[in-house]
């Protein structure tokens, strides 16, 4: 067997069990300790004289077994080594379209890079284990993952084949690559090619052998209405169906208020209170009540007592904290708690009793909080307005509304003292940019009928001044009191970002007066540069070097907002963090010992991880359902000519937002011109090496609609300059529509 130093200490136990033996699991496992390096299959063969092929294939299953056994890893590049002597990561899989993807370590550290074989058994979402293997052309750690520890995904929807006997599903998630069979028994009798289903996963993918499934659910056809929405909920794992604990509990309500509720609370049903919200609002979590003070004003915030009916670790709870949020579809809401609460008992609606939280604030006459104070209530809203009903009588007057004559000098006094709190904003130097939000229209058949920028009137404005307020007093009282809340984090820009931008801004003869970023700064600068035909450019600019706002236990303040503290109080019925709040208040006014208290702050950054992963899902399944939808609208209008604004700059090619109808499409750098561009990413531009010519971000461009990619959430634009020839190159048409592919349903 070898000329070694030491004996196979198991060479007995080996000699019995086969007739041939080789080397055993612990002797193999012993040399490769010392030799401390991996080594392939021939190099231990080698070592331990095995030449036979009888040896050299008893060789290759033990190395398979022990590798199975994670006794040994294999890596492709360098042979075996122990699993042992290597410093296992976990973290959660990040798959790309293309088929390779990533690890994302708890451990913070960077990235390890899957390659298209190690991602073969896995789906994006995975929980997994993984050690360094080495690194890739670029640099980059190379994982190869040892154990599976949780699986993202149980139910997958995607798109049912069937070619004669052999089925399967094809995912509609661009992270998911791999296919799941559907045997014969699993399927369902009749179904079309192309349906969109629910598969439940019976087997995941291993040992080179795809996943299997059972479908459980038909969604409809792939261009029927909605089903771009159900799509987006299963691809982005957003719970829908309610638990039968959570329909169980929620049976105990009616849309009244029990008498017994009401008692121990301030009774503020005669004070004019108002809910003001969009037309089309289903639920009222907040209302406003404002009068006229010798110092300046008073104001009351009232929003809707969640946690009254909504109580720690009941089934309710529980179900609430797992969807963190409530998410909003065009034409469709996903909400945090049953309807019966959402749109019931939690509505503030017009004449009927609510229980509510209250923030009763001391403004002066410069738009300062001076003082406030927080009490349970029984309130009753006087009147269900919206933003254009109270933008029109705040311009022509009361007599535009006759109904709501009683209540109208309280809406001057809002809008009053929203002029002050305007004031004390600016001099406190939040930032306020300029952007554009859209709504889609859809006409009876809920075909896309346009699509239509969302109008701020000056009745947002004052709604939002109101509730801003109230969210800064309540993190002031929770952090006067030293107890653990989520804080509306929003940190400064990175010193890295923020030094490019002032570069970028120097280049175009303008300063930054301070050498770290301050929000005050920002603001006056962004006021200095309206009006210039660079404006939208310089905008984009700014908002590009700003951090993501998200849930924490430390405070460390509010960047855009120019707050030194900042919570979410204002809408228990759709967010998590502000029923925790609402808790918190609630515990301080009790006045009990602290030791009472359930949140622990440890258990609070867990709780500020969770939802601000839910409310990035939340905004990246919204976000994708408005591409589907926009794209769809867009199918007819290929051939059609458009101006837009060039809302980015890569190296392959621009971005292009239209104007009007506020769709996104890509001019590929390959459709702009003969000519060779050059991409310049320190001034945003692409600049043509011969003629000089440019395209830099915040310019006016028309293009022409080549083609819409619905599958990809793609839009492909052409310069009109160039447009007839990339067109036949893109599609292989002239000028005919998508739209006779797809046909919405």
């Amino acid at each position: 067997m070898g000329k070694h130093n030491k004996k196979d200490p198991f060479a007995t136990r080996e000699a019995e069990k086969y007739d041939n033996p080789i080397p055993s699991r612990e002797f193999i496992m012993q040399y490769l300790e010392q030799i401390e390096k991996p080594v392939m299959r021939d190099v231990i063969a080698k070592h331990f004289s095995l030449t036979s092929d009888e040896h050299l294939e008893a060789l290759r299953r033990r190395l398979r077994a022990m590798e199975r056994d994670k006794q040994v890893i294999f890596t492709r590049k360098k042979g075996f080594s122990l699993l042992s002597s290597k410093e296992i990561l976990q973290g959660k899989v990040f798959a790309h379209a293309d088929g390779f993807g990533f690890l994302a370590p708890e451990d913070g550290t960077d990235d390890l890079f899957l390659s298209y074989a190690e991602m073969r058994n896995i789906f994006h979402g995975d929980i997994v284990k993984a050690i360094v293997v080495g690194k890739d052309h670029r640099g980059k750690r190379e994982g190869k993952i040892t154990e599976i520890m949780e699986r993202a995904y149980t139910l997958i929807v995607g798109r049912f084949k069937q070619k004669g006997e052999f089925a399967w599903v094809e995912p509609e998630s661009k992270q998911i690559n791999q296919q799941i069979i559907v045997p014969a028994e699993q399927q369902i009798e009749g179904l079309d090619n192309d349906a969109i289903v629910e598969v439940e996963i019976l087997s995941y993918p291993q040992h080179n052998q795809p996943a299997s499934g059972k479908i459980i659910k038909v969604l409809g056809q792939y261009m029927d209405a909605g089903v771009e929405i159900e799509i987006a909920v299963s691809n982005h794992h957003i719970p829908v169906d309610w638990p039968l604990a959570v329909e169980k509990e929620s049976k105990q309500f009616s849309n009244k208020v029990p008498e017994y509720r009401k008692k121990a609370r301030e009774d503020y049903r005669q004070h004019p209170f108002v809910t003001i919200d969009g037309e089309d609002a289903r639920d009222f979590d907040d209302a406003v009540c404002c009068e006229k003070s010798s110092r300046g004003w008073r104001l009351w915030v009232a929003i809707a007592d969640v946690s009254s009916y909504v109580k720690i670790s009941s089934a309710l709870d529980e179900e609430a904290r797992t969807r963190g949020t409530s998410v909003y579809f065009p034409n469709r809401v996903i909400p945090m708690l049953p309807e019966v609460l959402s749109n019931g008992l939690c509505s503030l609606n017009p004449e009927v009793d609510r229980l509510c939280m209250v923030c009763e604030m001391q403004v002066d006459k410069r738009g300062n909080i001076i003082d406030y104070r927080f009490s349970k209530g029984v309130m009753r809203s006087h009147a269900r307005l919206s933003y254009t009903q109270v933008a029109a009588m705040l311009k022509k007057g009361k007599t535009l509304f006759q109904e709501y004559a009683s209540i109208y000098p309280y809406l001057q006094e809002l809008h009053a003292l929203f002029k002050a709190f305007h004031t004390a904003r600016e001099k406190r130097g939040a930032i306020d940019f300029e952007t554009t939000e859209t709504q889609i229209i859809f006409s009876d058949n809920k075909k896309i009928e346009k699509i239509v920028p969302t109008e701020r009137n000056v009745a947002h404005q004052i709604i939002e001044e109101c509730m801003l307020a109230a969210n800064v007093c309540t993190a002031n009282f929770l952090l006067q009191h030293n107890i653990p809340i989520l804080y509306r984090n929003h940190e400064k820009p990175g010193i890295e970002k923020f030094n490019d931008l002032r570069r970028y801004m120097q280049e175009l003869g303008l300063k930054f007066k301070s050498k770290a970023p301050v929000a005050k700064e920002y603001a006056q600068f962004l006021d200095s540069v309206k009006g210039r035909n660079d404006y939208y450019l310089l905008q984009i600019m700014l908002l590009r070097s700003l951090s993501q706002a998200v849930y924490a236990a430390d405070n460390v303040g509010h960047f855009g907002l120019s707050y030194d503290a900042y919570t979410h109080f204002t809408s228990p019925i759709r967010r998590y963090p502000d029923l925790l709040v609402h808790r918190a208040i609630k515990f301080v006014l009790s006045e009990k010992d602290r030791k009472e208290y359930h949140y622990s702050q440890a258990m609070m950054q867990e709780l500020g991880d969770h939802c601000s992963m839910t409310e990035r899902r939340a905004d990246d399944a919204t976000r994708e359902v408005t591409s589907w939808l926009k794209c769809e609208y867009m199918l007819d209008k290929v051939g059609e000519n458009f101006t837009g604004i060039i809302s980015g700059v890569t190296h392959f090619g621009l971005f292009v937002i239209l104007d009007d109808i506020y769709v996104e499409g890509l001019i590929h750098i390959s459709n702009i011109g003969t000519d060779y561009y050059i991409y310049d990413e320190k001034r945003h531009l692409l600049y043509a090496e011969h003629s000089g010519k440019k395209f830099r971000l915040g310019e006016k461009i028309t293009i022409k609609v080549a083609q819409v990619n619905l599958e990809d959430f793609k839009i492909d634009f052409v310069p009109v300059s160039e447009a007839t020839v990339n067109i036949e190159k893109l599609t292989g048409r002239k000028k005919r529509s998508a739209s006779k592919k797809y046909k919405r349903k």
